[in-house]
């Protein structure tokens, strides 16, 4: 030791020494997965978040498409009732233009 160090260097060195005998630094690989597994849990949040939004959009674009199915199948069968009205139009017209 050196004698010229004071009671309290000697308590500071120790307090160093020993507190550098309680720090195990992490090594190095251990540090970089847990920092790669936190960033991969990042990306499947992120993942799982915009397959949520997506599932929502898929979800209403079918709520969609049943609703114009719908519109479709009145337009249709509006369609078809002009169609007869125009027929039963045409011979009663038939009708009345050979009567005369």
């Amino acid at each position: 030791e050196n004698p010229q160090l004071s009671s309290l260097d000697k308590t500071d060195l120790a307090f160093s020494e020993g507190s550098q005998s309680l720090y195990k630094p992490e090594p190095l690989d251990k540090v970089l997965n847990v920092l790669s597994s936190e960033k991969v849990n990042g990306f499947s949040i992120d993942f799982n978040y915009r397959f949520f939004q997506l599932s929502e959009r898929a979800a209403m674009d079918a709520s969609y498409v049943q609703e114009l199915d719908g519109i479709l199948k009145e337009a249709r069968t509006i369609e078809n009732h002009l169609k007869q009205k125009r027929e039963s139009l045409k011979q009663r017209f038939t009708v009345i233009a050979n009567t005369l």
